[in-house]
């Protein structure tokens, strides 16, 4: 099952970012707190068997420079047991869809790493394609 997250979810939400992005990255306590208050981040989760075995992370982008607010895909992850199961294409299209009917926005982007290409062709049969603008970060 493909759904919006809640805050019943932040324990195993907890420990599926803990598989993804490591054990320092956030605690417990602040996942639940940005699942009851985040206003500008969307997140949803794929049930299977009563477990959430993957999630995704949509930042929602507001700015006076637009009329529309748009949205980035941040976060993608699904359990390896559960991978090509086509989970991650069915987070993305229900994000789409809840985005296009709830938020108003037209366009959504996401970023990926340039070798992960098993990443890549899934956006890319998703309609996802290249654009040619550059990244840049710096580290405060």
């Amino acid at each position: 099952m493909i759904r919006l997250a809640a805050k019943e979810d932040a324990e195993q939400l907890f420990l599926l970012n803990k598989a993804f992005n490591g054990p320092q990255e956030t605690s417990l306590e602040e996942v639940k707190k940005s699942l009851t208050g985040n206003q500008q981040e969307i997140v949803v989760v794929a049930e299977a068997d009563g477990r959430i075995v993957g999630f995704i992370c949509v930042q929602i982008k507001q700015s006076f420079c637009y009329s529309d607010s748009s949205a980035e895909i941040t976060e993608v992850f699904v359990l390896k047991k559960h991978r090509r199961k086509k989970l991650a294409s069915q987070m993305i299209s229900f994000a789409e869809a809840y985005c296009a009917q709830y938020v108003s926005i037209h366009r959504i982007t996401l970023l990926t790493g340039k070798e992960n290409f098993q990443a890549q062709a899934l956006y890319h049969s998703l309609g996802y394609r290249k654009e040619e603008e550059q990244l840049l970060s710096k580290y405060l």
